[in-house]
């Protein structure tokens, strides 16, 4: 980047009545931005305008973005940051807290209805404030892998950093469109949603490095249940880039895979039972689906393996065949397909097994690499292929699965600089395997947290090696945690993400349905209230049928609190859409 095109790391932003105004505070000389609070209207000043009373200001360290709504635009910034390590030598920073600022001034000439739209869009906003596992640097494109970016040519480098970035992996790309079109270079901050974890640990007399990091997709992104599948141009739900980097005596390795729901055309619809039905659409379209996704992978990692963790029974069989028979049509020297069962082979304690499926797939490792760069930054080897794992969520066995490889990787890597020999592993080394084992169970938690609001399943094993009883237990509350978000929260958590991603367009004239008003049961029902009812009875059954013994009365009593409870629950499943925060956002993904 030249100078002029160098982004600013701290700025001042000023709340004058009419304007913002963000003035670089790091030492740079470059001009200010002012934004008008009225019609969102950009210009950059030479300096702060002097105001006769006391402005409010605020501290920030980046713009996200502008957001447009009914009755005005809304700027999103970066209000705490924290260093967590380095990408390629340069600081990576997590994004801590976002605040949102209206240029709403003008809302009189809003007629009612609209206003009442814009407050409801302004509620996801404050939903959006929230947004977990945002990641940024202000001196390298962190939206690419490291042999994406070792290929960059000379003219790329030069670009601002924006203009590098990979779109599907920009978070904040839809939102950033405002400032590009006024050339605001020094503002566009490329941001993604991910994962960083990292550490260092000592093999004998040499220092290793480890990096690992996850880039979310924004194509067809969401939470779980609310974004499943593939769209018809082949991009998928959950799909994440992770890359594992090992730097060690001047060497640099980098190591990718790829995780991403099937590529069919399905779903699940919310309807509060603990596993919706899967709903296979369209499948006529399946071929070209899964040609369109897999074209894509292979354009840009090379040969690609599609390993397919999912059950062979039931509705996850019913995919998983589905999804091989498509394979069927595109299969070659450069993709294979591999179904692993992984509850059937490995159950709920034997994950070791997965070395079943690691001599199915060491070939393919071998053959196709990693990136591995000498001391002078000069290529030794390329990674010409990729893993692509899935299970149902792309979580728990996908991430058990993806943190063996990424062991067996970094093993290559070791033997090939002469750090192990023929028969060394990284288990021999216990400050080693323990840092790897955290290294791994956090970055699934972090991914897992983004798509479906609670740690990874499974993660006591890539945490520990080994299955506990207290991970057991975890994954039960866990679970449930799921089930609970699934049904009441992530509807409006979905609308939210579709909202900043510019997948839904606020549009006055397709949008300003009047909103139904709610009947009978739907006015008065809420899931606190109906959970509050089912579990006073269960109490209450559960006192009586301590008391049987003292009172055969007492068996009437447990009958008829057990029964109520049944009936109420059974009131809450049969009214499903009731109590489910149903999406407001009515529209196919854009």
């Amino acid at each position: 980047m030249t100078e002029s095109q160098k982004l600013y790391t701290r700025m001042r932003l000023w709340e004058f009545p009419d304007r913002y105004v963000i003035e670089s505070t790091d030492g740079s000389s470059g001009p200010c931005l002012a934004i008008n609070r009225v019609d969102a209207s950009m210009n950059l000043i030479d300096e702060v305008p002097h105001c006769s009373g006391e402005p409010k200001t605020l501290t920030i360290f980046g713009v996200v973005g502008m957001l447009k709504l009914f009755a005005g635009s809304y700027l999103i910034v970066i209000t705490e940051r924290e260093c967590v390590g380095s990408y390629l030598s340069h600081p990576f920073y997590k994004a801590t807290s976002l605040k949102i600022f209206p240029c709403d001034h003008s809302p009189k000439s809003t007629p009612a209805e609209q206003k009442k739209m814009e407050t409801e869009f302004s509620a996801l906003l404050k939903v959006a404030e929230k947004t977990p596992g945002l990641y940024f640097s202000y001196d390298v494109n962190i939206t690419l892998s490291a042999q994406r970016l070792h290929e960059l040519g000379d003219e790329s480098r030069l670009l601002p950093l924006w203009r590098q970035a990979e779109p599907r992996f920009s978070w904040n790309n839809y939102m950033l469109e405002d400032l590009i079109d006024k050339k605001l270079d020094p503002f566009l901050l490329p941001i993604i949603q991910g994962s960083f974890q990292s550490f260092q640990a000592a093999i004998g007399k040499d220092i290793i490095d480890v990096t690992l990091i996850a880039r979310r997709c924004t194509r067809r992104s969401g939470t779980r249940m609310w974004r499943r599948g593939a769209d018809s141009d082949g991009y998928v739900a959950n799909y994440v880039e992770s890359e594992q980097i090992m730097k060690l005596n001047g060497y640099t390795a980098s190591f990718v895979q790829v995780r991403g729901s099937i590529p069919l055309l399905w779903d699940q619809i919310v309807n509060l039972t603990y596993k919706p039905k899967f709903e296979i659409l369209r499948l006529e379209e399946a071929p070209r689906v899964i040609e369109r996704h897999f074209m894509d992978i292979r354009k840009r990692y090379g040969n690609v393996i599609a390993v397919d963790l999912v059950n062979k029974h039931g509705g996850e069989g019913r995919l998983s065949e589905k999804f091989a028979d498509a394979m069927q049509h595109i299969s070659g020297d450069d993709v294979r397909y591999l179904h692993f069962d992984f509850h059937q082979i490995c159950g709920h304690v034997h994950f070791e097994r997965l070395s079943i499926l690691y001599d199915q797939i060491k070939d393919f490792l071998v053959k196709n690499s990693y990136l591995l760069l000498n001391e002078s930054g000069e290529k030794v080897e390329v990674q010409t292929g990729v893993v692509r794992s899935n299970c149902i969520d792309c979580l728990d066995r996908t991430n058990v699965t993806q943190s063996m490889i990424g062991r067996k990787l970094l093993e290559f890597q070791l033997r090939r600089l002469g750090v192990f020999d023929a028969e060394e592993t990284i288990s021999t080394h216990s400050n080693l395997d323990d840092s790897f084992k955290i290294l791994w169970a956090n970055h699934g938690d972090e991914i897992s947290i983004q798509y479906s609001g609670t740690p990874a399943l499974k993660g006591d094993f890539v945490r520990f090696g080994k299955r506990t009883f207290q991970g057991i237990l975890n994954d039960g509350r866990n679970s449930l945690m799921r089930y609970y978000l699934n049904n009441f929260c992530d509807g409006t958590k979905q609308d939210a993400i579709d909202l900043l991603q510019g997948h839904y367009i606020v549009s006055a004239s397709r949008d300003m349905m009047p909103t139904s008003q709610k009947r009978g049961i739907e006015a008065v029902a809420s899931f606190r209230l109906a959970m509050s009812l089912v579990m006073t009875g269960l109490f209450f059954t559960m006192m009586s049928l301590r008391r049987v013994r003292y009172d055969l009365w007492n068996v009437l009593f447990s009958i008829m609190w057990a029964s109520m409870s049944l009936a109420v629950a059974l009131v809450v499943k049969a009214n499903g859409r009731v109590f489910c925060n149903r999406p407001s956002l009515h529209k196919p993904p854009r």
